[in-house]
């Protein structure tokens, strides 16, 4: 078993570290004062081939698989979780087109997308649906050669950029669920005021309204009917990234730690002295390592997602559960070993603090996960 990178791998890896540290890492209070990640930032990552990793080239993509797509999103929120955020939606959208569209919705759809020009969406989520998808109440009503879509869709990501959006609404006359493509600011597209919320607010969500909007036939994701399918497969690409975006904040937060505990003297040597202080720091670097591995294997299992999709769902599940749970362990220590200093908003750790536990809440609540991960392991799986 090899756990060296590839010469690719690694390319991919400092390509991403090289651009969010000169040009995302910067300008991260200032987005996040402005509530914006500027447009053009996406097709400056689109240039470098960023926007589209694990998709393949003929879509606009860069034939990296999700191991590459990992090890890039985790460069990207390291130093911009705000940014990687958004690209996590982003790809969750693309995701699902290039596993369940027909060719020419992947022509149509992917290559803008994988250039950074637009910037994709998925919608899922509505204000009473929680986890349930059998609770939506946005519909669809066959037209002719249309879809008319009405509701309201909740904690949207992107929602404000160009781009596609796929939506699970309930068809009317058979009561299923379907996906449908619809283009951003459409007539009868509009979205709400910005959520605020604890951490990450250059990343945006929105509440998205549907008022007799109109989707071709052409734009419906496969068939009707499979909108759960898509659900769950899209969740789990979500799932993904968010186990990235908590492995940087972790990383962060240990190295922050381990750098204060180096600088800071009691009695003219580092506080590294005392076991105390080497007990937290053992106890971060153990699940990070671990947290990296599980990411890293589930990447892995990730590249062949459409041939296996229930295995990838099942290590989805485990990876961003334990990752985004551990990163929470992993800041609360860092602040344990900073003691009141972590609560400045001068020192970093308060800060990863707050994101860290923004994770454990999206693309599935801890519970849910387990529950899933437990009916994957009681079917074999």
């Amino acid at each position: 078993m090899d756990f060296d990178l590839t010469k690719e791998q690694s390319l991919i890896q400092k390509t991403a570290k090289e651009y969010a540290q000169t040009a995302l890492a910067p300008r991260f209070d200032e987005w996040e004062e402005a509530h914006n990640v500027p447009l053009e930032i996406f097709s400056e990552l689109g240039d470098l081939g960023l926007m589209g990793l694990p998709f393949p080239e003929q879509y606009g993509g860069s034939d990296a698989g999700f191991d590459g797509y990992v090890l890039a999103v985790e460069q990207i929120c390291m130093a911009n979780n705000a940014v990687g955020s958004a690209i996590i939606a982003h790809n969750l959208g693309m995701a699902i087109i290039n596993a369940f569209g027909n060719e020419e919705q992947k022509m149509k759809f992917l290559p803008p997308a994988g250039r950074g020009e637009q910037v994709l969406s998925f919608a899922f989520t509505e204000p009473g649906t929680g986890s349930d998808p059998k609770q939506i109440t946005c519909t669809a009503k066959k037209e002719g050669d249309y879809y008319i879509l009405n509701g309201t869709k909740r904690f949207i990501s992107n929602a404000q950029y160009p781009g596609t959006l796929g939506i699970v609404a309930r068809d009317v006359d058979s009561d299923e669920l379907g996906t449908f493509i619809v283009e951003k600011f459409c007539e009868g597209y509009s979205i709400s005021e910005r959520w605020e919320k604890i951490a990450l607010n250059a990343q945006g969500l929105y509440d998205i309204y549907l008022k007799d909007c109109k989707v071709s036939t052409s734009d419906v994701l496969g068939n009707i009917g499979e909108g759960f399918f898509h659900l769950e497969a899209g969740i789990g690409y979500g799932k993904m990234g968010i186990a990235c975006s908590a492995m940087a904040v972790a990383q962060q937060a240990y190295d922050a730690a381990l750098e204060y505990a180096q600088q800071k003297l009691h009695r003219g040597k580092p506080i590294t002295k005392f076991q105390a202080v080497q007990l937290l720091i053992a106890e971060m670097a153990e699940k990070i390592e671990a947290c990296r591995l599980v990411l890293y294997k589930s990447a892995m299992i990730g590249n062949n997602s459409i041939k296996n999709p229930h295995l990838f769902a099942k290590y989805a599940a485990l990876s961003k559960n334990f990752v985004s749970q551990n990163a929470v362990d992993v800041t609360r220590l860092a602040m344990e070993l900073v003691a009141s200093y972590g609560l400045m908003k001068d020192y970093k750790i308060e800060r990863l603090y707050r994101e860290a536990i923004v994770f454990p809440q999206v693309e599935g609540v801890p519970h849910m996960q387990q529950v899933i991960l437990a009916n994957y392991i009681l079917a074999g799986i």
